[in-house]
């Protein structure tokens, strides 16, 4: 969504912003325009009225210009996640041990 905020100057625009980011379920907020009047607000669940109230009475005058769903940039990214590595692992083989029994005369010299 987007609302336009009459902002006076730095100090205005950062309690503005702040205001913003401090409401439940928003993700991001930035400045747009050529005179960074209006705030552009991203998130899930965010209540349009609260936020141009809170504004009005923090601020001063708000409007709120559009509210739209935001694009998914991020459902693409997860269409073309690669499937994960597979790993191969090789058994080393066990060395066999065997008891061979001497028949031969017990004592031999070599």
């Amino acid at each position: 969504m987007v609302v336009k905020v009459t902002m006076k100057g730095e100090k205005s625009r950062s309690k503005a912003l702040k205001i913003v980011v401090g409401l439940s379920g928003v993700e991001s907020a930035s400045l747009k325009g050529h005179d960074k009047s209006q705030i552009e607000v991203t998130g899930d669940g965010v209540d349009a009225v609260k936020l141009t109230s809170l504004l009005r009475k923090g601020v001063g005058y708000a409007e709120l210009v559009s509210v739209s769903a935001a694009d998914k940039k991020d459902d693409k990214k997860d269409e073309t996640k690669l499937p994960p590595p597979f790993y191969y692992y090789q058994c080393q083989p066990v060395p066999s041990y065997g008891y061979v029994e001497n028949y031969g005369p017990s004592c031999s010299i070599l």
